[in-house]
């Protein structure tokens, strides 16, 4: 049966792939996610791969070197993590997957993600606009500041207060800055500086910490309260890089307290007006610009992104991580294998070594040697007894064995044996022998 194809426009599943991957990347903004490591590789390239999953579902994940390198933590299997992820596909396997940009441990990134979904609610009540934000008063008689008592924040304020502005009546609304009720203490010392309605501004806060310690300032009860007063209020929580939800919502936000204390003080005043009104008028300006080019640029940056190279160098670097990983299994495979026929051989040699035939061959020589040294002895104790008896019958014709026997040899001047009494003249020396030395005698007579 012919099929007649309607479009020709057919698609191959590389072109299929593309297109869905830009379609989600351009569709989809960055997500927070939280879930359960598992899986995780790091790869040789530096790039990390997992899976987040929860009791459901799960997910692949890939975090590129770049951004990986910025990242708190080195996740493990079985640990809970906060992630912020694009959306995207794996083309080669048509995969589904997140591309993490961010990546934090649970504990600290819940507080994290509290933070930004409580500012998330305030920015959509119009609580954070710029527009509502008051300047200071121009001339501050009362100033009402609401922290702790004993702190170094109070301290640091009234220094400098007293050092610019020492004729200011300041009124203290104690509470606690820490702790699981400081939030509770917090809005109802603005309750009642709010009730009493006797100072000019307020200075809210406290010295530095660390982010548990200033939580109480991110209360989204406590911003909402501060959005309420009916003075303005500057917020002094923690050092210059720390930034809490009260900084956001107050209508100015300090430093530090002892910044706090300067910008009440009236020698600050006019140029802090005018900056405010310059920077009201600048925020205005690029609300505007960003709110007449921001979806163009959004949309020209996500086509950006889709076709960047950066993005085709990503796939391609997964892919390589792919043949890597890939290429590592099969050589411990053939390892695997080799070692095991090596194992076979070094048991078929030790069966084929010669060592235990030469131990039965040297077990059966033991008895041979043995054998061969008593024949040997035996065939020599026959010489050697032929040897004593010729010895003995050689002793027995010995002149020497004559000398023994008392009898002597005499030789004359040219070593002559003498036999003959006549072979001798008077005065002739005569040397004669013993079995134990020699002497030389004269001759005096003779006697046939």
């Amino acid at each position: 049966m012919a099929i007649h194809m309607q479009n020709n426009d057919i698609y191959t599943v590389s072109r299929l792939n593309s297109e869905v991957r830009m379609v989600l990347e351009q569709q989809f903004q960055r997500i927070w996610l939280q879930g359960e490591v598992s899986n995780f590789v790091a790869a040789g390239s530096g790039h990390w791969y997992f899976s987040l999953k929860d009791s459901g579902a799960q997910v692949k994940v890939a975090m590129f070197r770049q951004h990986n390198r910025m990242a708190s933590v080195r996740p493990q299997n079985g640990q809970q993590v906060l992630i912020k992820a694009r959306i995207s596909v794996y083309e080669p396997r048509g995969d589904y997957q997140l591309l993490a940009e961010l990546l934090e441990d649970a504990g600290s990134g819940a507080l994290q993600l509290q933070f930004e979904q409580t500012k998330a609610r305030l920015l959509q009540d119009g609580l954070l606009a710029s527009e509502r934000k008051r300047p200071l008063p121009a001339m501050i008689q009362r100033l009402g500041i609401i922290t702790s008592p004993t702190g170094a924040a109070i301290r640091d304020i009234l220094t400098v207060l007293q050092r610019r502005a020492p004729g200011m009546e300041v009124i203290l609304y104690p509470s606690l800055v820490q702790g699981a009720s400081a939030a509770r203490q917090l809005c109802q010392a603005l309750t009642t500086a709010y009730r009493r309605d006797e100072v000019d501004a307020l200075i809210i806060g406290r010295g530095g910490g660390s982010l548990e310690d200033l939580w109480c300032f991110n209360d989204e009860a406590l911003a909402r309260l501060i959005a309420q007063s009916p003075v303005p209020i500057v917020s002094a929580v923690g050092h210059e890089i720390d930034v809490t939800i009260s900084d956001l919502v107050a209508d100015i936000r300090a430093a530090t307290p002892s910044a706090a204390a300067e910008l009440v003080s009236s020698d600050q005043l006019h140029l802090m007006e005018r900056l405010h009104r310059l920077r009201r008028a600048l925020v205005q300006a690029q609300r505007q610009l960003l709110q007449r080019f921001s979806p163009r640029l959004e949309q020209l940056s996500q086509r950006l992104q889709a076709r960047h190279p950066a993005r085709q160098l990503q796939q391609q670097q997964q892919r390589l991580d792919d043949v890597g990983l890939l290429l590592q299994r099969r050589m411990q495979q053939q390892l695997q294998r080799l070692q095991a026929q090596q194992q076979l051989l070094d048991q078929r040699l030790r069966l084929a070594s010669p060592v235990r035939t030469l131990q039965q061959q040297r077990a059966q020589l033991q008895p041979l040697q043995k054998a061969l040294s008593q024949a040997i002895r035996q065939r020599l104790q026959q010489p050697q007894q032929r040897w004593q008896l010729l010895l003995a019958r050689l002793d027995t014709v010995s002149p020497l064995a004559t000398l023994a026997r008392g009898y002597s040899i005499s030789f004359d001047a040219q070593q002559q044996v003498l036999t003959d009494a006549s072979q001798l003249q008077p005065g002739q020396q005569v040397h004669t022998r013993l079995a134990q030395g020699s002497f030389v005698a004269e001759v005096k007579a003779t006697t046939p």
